[in-house]
């Protein structure tokens, strides 16, 4: 079997790169910054679930509120438009005269 130049330089270069990556990836988080870090994140994304904030304070959704309130005044909403939905499109086909 005849191996080329190209074909060692490659699989070494392969080797390399995904040893790179998976000593980072199987290392556990021993900093102690970095472990908080973690645990803050996976928290806020328990805390996330489901809601649209994870902590709302009342001033915050009221902000929320008014900002809404403010693109259905600009932008055609209304009681009962949803405003997060995607907007449908109706185009009606153009009447073509033959003559």
């Amino acid at each position: 079997m005849i191996v080329t130049r190209k074909t060692v330089e490659f699989t070494h270069y392969f080797v390399r790169r995904n040893y790179g990556i998976s000593a980072v990836l199987l290392n556990k988080a021993s900093d102690p910054i970095q472990q908080l870090f973690l645990e803050k994140v996976r928290e806020y994304g328990q805390k996330s679930k489901g809601k649209l904030f994870a902590e709302p304070t009342p001033a915050i959704q009221k902000e929320y509120d008014d900002e809404i309130a403010k693109a259905e005044r600009h932008y055609g909403g209304g009681k009962g438009v949803d405003m997060k939905k995607f907007p449908e499109f109706n185009f009606k086909q153009p009447k073509i005269d033959a003559e």
